[in-house]
């Protein structure tokens, strides 16, 4: 007999997990303090899980009945009531029409679903027949009263969902115009009016300047709907309706009958504004006050072309145009402070500080490499023969076109050197100090090699500039035309045919071996002699573009020399803590490190040398894998331990003039010039003695 219930357990075990038995019940619940109802019938559902024997109990919920319902019973095994509280419920105590007493709460089963049924009875149990659930005088009170709340017949079905989604928060703005000078004080009044499309309302505000001595109201009408025919009469309550009765029978309330007029005879219709009525140059009424129609926006006007059509959007003129402007005299500079912060001082009852172009100083900022700092060598033009030898570094700054010149210290010169104008705007001659137009300054495009500058009544001349100078201003050719390879060989095209022949003829001459190249100094002279009005520094730019780049590589142990120097100097004395923070970095302890964090260490110690002299010992420390051998470079820039020989001023003149770090010697020597010859005139040079 055990074997036979356990292979039935597990025969229900495995065949029915997706089943659940479901049973219709009822409870009865005592209403005490309520003249309304003595007690109520609350209808549940108990589901039955055949996988584990577990019982939940279900009420559903009614509207609006007051009082909790949901799950019931949560989900468990539910133990027989006393004295079998060791035991639970299975399969075998549910029938129809019998009472189950559920945690001291008697529930009677009515009824049951198909599967129920069917699943009972083949397990062997004979089902009672169904019974009925008893009235509830309460839930039979409220089912009479809610239908008798119900209509006889459907109301009219007015949609507007789809109004309201095709066209929410689309406006159509008109500009509008009222005119109030026939009343006394009255005056025209210009209008906003706003038509909303997702329900056909109308809102009007009106626009009040300043010192009009008018109120600033919010709204000149709320939004609503707008009659046609307005002021409409008073109308009694119950007239205007929206369904029409035509009689009634029996007492009003509860069992009366009435008839609906389907064709709304005797109903009062009220015309309101749609958008086909609203056209430029059209009037309005806005209760009683005629509004003219003078404009609308560009969203209104592409909504009439497509919808109804409307091409012409003509506005109507209703206001004169504004008289010019009175000119603002500026009285002439004082001599107090800048131009601008006089200028200031003048424009307003509070003076402000002038602005200043936040825009580009954000854009042409220093940022990290890029210094956007355009450096020029100049000369002093004089009679001097000493002061012609000196030699200076103009610098504009691109971010607030300013300049600073600095002499760099010669030996032997006199002259001790050093800052020779202080970064500032520099004002062009010959202008006049007391005026009311603001003054011209200096500007990136009036400087190029070859120009000639005065600078507080000192002329100097722009013979040189870096390697920095030459490729901003070519990367911004717009910018600069001087720099514009284009611009340039246009002007060498316009020479005369015969000036063609002659160039072609002087580069054949000046090259016997015909291999195509020919000194710069040489090309140099033949452009500055053309009558093309080429400058000094398009003539460099042409040699950039042609040249023939050889360049030598500087002595590693001249560059550590000028490192040094530039660190003694400064008086840099943290090696010992740099090799700690390599060595801290390095985790592999292989004595390489990145390019990238090397320049990280070296930028958090503030190792006082040149961006670009620090990248160049970085390519000389580099191995194959891209990463510098920290040892061995702090080891040659250690000036107190490897101290490098003594440097000629000389040659760290140079390097600060050159600002990279490369060959001393000028960039461009050689120069390509049937390349030349090609892009100016189409054709390369002929071979010597012919043309």
């Amino acid at each position: 007999m055990w074997e036979g219930n356990m292979f039935f357990s597990f025969f229900m075990l495995y065949h029915t997990l997706p089943q659940v038995l479901s049973f219709d019940a009822y409870f009865e619940e005592d209403v005490a303090q309520n003249k309304d109802e003595k007690y109520r019938i609350r209808k549940c559902k108990i589901y039955y899980y055949l996988e584990d024997d577990t019982i939940q109990v279900i009420e559903p919920e009614y509207k609006n009945s007051g009082i909790p319902q949901g799950t019931l019973i949560r989900r468990h095994p539910i133990p027989l009531p006393a004295p079998n509280g060791d035991q639970c419920y299975n399969v075998y105590h549910f029938n129809i029409n019998q009472k189950m007493v559920l945690y001291s709460k008697t529930f009677k089963i009515t009824d049951c679903d198909p599967f129920t049924r069917q699943f009972l009875r083949k397990i062997g149990v004979r089902l009672n027949s169904p019974a009925s659930v008893p009235q509830d005088p309460y839930s039979s009170l409220r089912q009479k009263m809610e239908e008798s709340m119900m209509p006889l017949r459907p109301y009219e079905k007015q949609d507007k969902l789809k109004q309201f989604l095709d066209h929410d928060r689309n406006v159509l703005r008109f500009y509008c115009l009222w005119d109030d000078s026939e009343n006394e004080f009255g005056d025209p009044r210009e209008l906003i009016l706003h038509y909303f499309l997702a329900d056909d309302t109308i809102e009007i505000r009106e626009v009040i300047y300043p010192n009009t001595g008018r109120d600033a109201v919010p709204k000149f009408l709320n939004r609503s709907k707008l009659p046609k025919h307005a002021p409409i009469p008073r109308r009694q309550p119950g007239e205007v309706t929206d369904r029409t009765v035509l009689n009634v029978f029996g007492p009003v309330g509860r069992g009366g009958r009435y008839i609906l007029d389907s064709l709304k005879t005797g109903a009062v219709q009220e015309e309101i504004y749609k958008d086909c009525d609203l056209t430029i140059g059209g009037v309005i009424n806005v209760w009683g006050r005629k509004v003219l129609i003078c404009d609308c926006d560009n969203f209104t006007k592409d909504y009439y072309h497509s919808r109804y059509g409307v091409e012409d959007f003509s506005p109507v003129q209703y206001k004169e145009d504004p008289p010019p402007k009175p000119v603002r005299q500026v009285p002439p500079y004082n001599g107090f402070g800048s131009e601008e912060d006089s200028l200031c001082s003048c424009q307003g009852l509070l003076p402000k500080p002038p602005q200043k172009d936040f825009k580009k100083m954000m854009e042409k900022d220093r940022q990290g490499l890029v210094s956007n700092v355009l450096r020029f060598m100049a000369k002093m033009e004089t009679d001097s023969a000493i002061d012609r030898e000196r030699t200076f570094i103009i610098s504009f700054y691109l971010c607030d076109d300013t300049m600073g010149v600095f002499e760099p210290p010669q030996r032997n010169s006199g002259i001790s050197g050093g800052k020779f104008l202080e970064r500032g705007r520099v004002k062009k001659p010959g202008q006049q100090v007391f005026k009311s137009k603001m003054s011209e300054y200096f500007t990136a495009q009036d400087l190029y090699v070859g120009a000639r500058l005065v600078i507080n009544n000192q002329p100097f001349q722009l013979v040189d500039a870096d390697e920095y100078t030459f490729n901003y201003m070519e990367e911004h050719a717009l910018e600069f035309p001087r720099a514009s390879v284009g611009i340039i060989l246009s002007k060498v095209k316009s020479i005369s045919e015969d000036k063609q022949k002659e160039i072609k003829n002087f580069f054949a001459m000046s090259d016997p071996e015909n291999s195509g190249c020919l000194n710069y100094e040489v090309f140099r002279t033949l452009l500055a002699g053309l009558d093309c009005g080429l400058s000094e520094h398009e003539i460099m730019t042409l040699g950039r573009l042609f040249s023939v780049r050889d360049r030598s590589e500087v002595d590693l142990g001249l560059m550590l020399a000028v490192a040094q120097d530039q660190l003694k100097r400064k008086h840099f004395e943290g090696f010992a803590d740099m090799v700690r923070a390599f060595t801290h970095e390095d985790r592999s302890r292989t004595g390489h490190l990145a390019s990238v964090d090397a320049r990280t260490i070296c930028k958090a110690f503030h190792l006082p040398l040149h961006d670009e002299l620090l990248r160049a010992l970085f390519k000389k420390y580099e191995g194959e894998s891209s990463e510098i051998d920290y040892h061995a470079f702090l080891s040659g820039i250690n000036w107190m331990e490897n101290p490098a020989p003594a440097v000629h001023p000389d040659v760290t003149l140079k390097f600060i003039v050159d600002w990279t770090g490369e060959a001393v010697g000028p960039a461009v020597t050689s120069i390509n010039y049937s390349l030349f010859l090609e892009d100016a005139f189409g054709s390369t040079a002929p071979r010597a003695g012919g043309e």
